[in-house]
């Protein structure tokens, strides 16, 4: 194969050949079988566990029951906040992380997956002068918090007053009536969360790390796991030294004493034309609530997020949450309020809900909403570390405290943590990103490895085509995500390394594609 058309970092690759020969080596009885970190769960948090590790020096395994970013992960709203929410709640110190960790993914570690985001609050009559001097504050607090993480001015601009003729200009969907101007705000934005989890477990496995997917966690113990093959049934045991839980909201199955008060996160999914022209995404506040909006999300792809809700979640954990039309109903309410175009039932083209893994402490009466997004990792008396809580933006911290528990669980030897200055794969400096000869939006979403995922559609023309009227994503992108990204089957291109399936019309016309990047030959590993 042309040399372009190979991956930037050696050893990145993950694909059903590697899957099957890691896996082998770690069945009972093989010499290099026993690991010094097992990880449990392959979301952000997972991911970036495997990959701490890995870079510390220790073996690692790494596997999930599904997929990379199967859970709550890929549910997210795209964005990398900077705390300014937890900031509002009086959370200092997750505020101050969260904007820590914002500037080390927009300035280190994924530059090419993360750029500013300018959002706009409209000041419609519902919110009172009162309520916009405050929102004025925090966004200057926000502010604030660059500046205590040192993330330059170059990469998030200073928030400011809009005119009510620059805000219509910025989102000329804004119902004009009463309209007094904006708040003008910058926050990270993500390509694509899935994507950025893939990044993350690709540099893992280019460090040594043995990412497996479809393989579940039947049993956890202080020296490892008993395991089945999601693809063949099969059996084995894993051996480590010691094992990290970060399986989000199944977390609380595998080990005992952890409760979960998971909490339902839903966004709609419309149609770019339904909202026109948006060069900035919304705040809208929610009528009645003080610090609380709805947000849209323009994804520059033809489709535009709008979410998200915050409710209780009781029961069973299913593998993928429903969407309630009552949290439907709620958005497209909120949107009602500040829009001048009717956005309908029938415009709702998809809509997807994630469950946030929230620790239930027990002394949080009332809402979800309310409980402190502060990760924690717990200690079982068996010696498996549990990590829980937390949001997107912190994962790598989230990844760090487990990592540093687990070496203190296992008495290992490992030096210490250096993912704050890690590149993932496909990062690059801005200016060499911008000096890359082919369409930005694979820049986007690739970094430097666009020009190789470029170069596979010049080599088959076929695969230049998008695979779905109306949306980007090309064949070549599918090929890619199997021969270096992991996917082993369609739900895994079309629903994680590919956002095509959040609209199900979309999703039926992109199967043979699909089907077609599947069956393509395999490359030698």
């Amino acid at each position: 194969m042309n040399p372009t058309s190979s991956p930037a970092l050696p050893g990145s690759s993950l694909n059903a050949r590697r899957r099957l020969r890691e896996l082998d080596r770690l069945a009972d009885g093989d010499a290099d079988g026993v690991v010094d970190v097992l990880v449990v769960g392959l979301g952000a948090t997972g991911a970036g566990a495997a990959l701490d590790a890995a870079t510390r020096g220790l073996t690692v395994a790494a596997i999930d029951a599904h997929d990379l970013a199967f859970g709550t992960s890929r549910w997210s709203s795209k964005l990398i906040h900077g705390g300014l929410r937890y900031l509002a709640s009086g959370q200092l110190d997750v505020a101050h992380e969260s904007a820590v960790e914002r500037g080390i993914l927009m300035e280190r570690t994924a530059p090419h997956l993360v750029r500013a985001q300018p959002f706009v609050l409209p000041l419609t009559p519902l919110v009172s002068r009162g309520q916009a001097a405050l929102a004025r504050a925090g966004f200057l607090a926000g502010d604030l918090l660059r500046v205590g993480a040192r993330t330059s001015r170059s990469t998030l601009p200073q928030p400011r007053t809009l005119s009510a003729v620059e805000t219509r200009h910025l989102a000329p969907a804004l119902r004009p009536t009463g309209l007094r101007g904006g708040l003008l705000s910058w926050d990270g934005r993500l390509s694509d969360d899935a994507r950025l989890v893939t990044a993350i477990a690709r540099t893992a496995a280019a460090y040594g790390a043995r990412v497996l997917t479809r393989t579940r966690a039947l049993e956890l113990h202080r020296d490892g796991a008993l395991v089945r093959d999601e693809t063949t049934g099969q059996e084995l045991r894993i051996r480590a030294r010691t094992v990290i839980n970060a399986a989000g909201v199944w977390a609380g199955g595998l080990v005992d004493d952890i409760r979960l008060r998971p909490s339902r996160g839903t966004h709609l999914v419309l149609r770019s034309e339904d909202l026109g022209r948006l060069s900035a995404g919304l705040h809208i506040p929610i009528p009645g609530e003080t610090n609380r909006f709805v947000l849209v999300l323009p994804q520059g792809d033809g489709r535009v997020y709008v979410g998200l809700t915050d409710e209780p979640v009781d029961g069973d954990i299913p593998d993928v949450p429903e969407v309630p039309e009552t949290d439907i109903g709620f958005l497209l309410d909120v949107l009602g309020s500040a829009l001048d175009v009717t956005v309908h039932r029938a415009d709702v083209v998809g809509a997807f809900a994630g469950l946030r893994p929230l620790l239930d402490t027990r002394d949080a009466a009332g809402r979800t909403a309310d409980i402190s997004r502060k990760h924690a990792v717990l200690t079982s008396p068996s010696g498996v570390v549990t990590v829980v809580g937390g949001k997107l933006t912190t994962y790598r911290r989230m990844a760090q405290d487990a990592v540093d528990a687990a070496v203190t669980a296992g008495d290992l030897t490992a030096g210490p943590c250096r993912t704050a200055s890690v590149p993932l794969v496909g990062a690059a400096r801005p200016q060499a990103l911008a000096g890359l000869d082919v369409p930005a939006r694979l820049v986007y979403r690739y970094g430097s490895e666009a020009p190789a995922v470029h170069a596979l559609g010049l080599e088959d023309p076929a695969l230049a085509r998008p695979v779905v009227p109306g949306h980007p994503v090309t064949g070549a992108e599918l090929v890619w995500a199997v021969r270096h990204e992991g996917a082993l089957d369609t739900s895994d291109l079309l629903d994680r390394r590919t956002r095509i399936g959040l609209v199900p019309e979309d999703r039926a016309a992109a199967e043979e594609a699909a089907r077609d990047a599947l069956a393509q030959p395999a490359q030698v590993q």
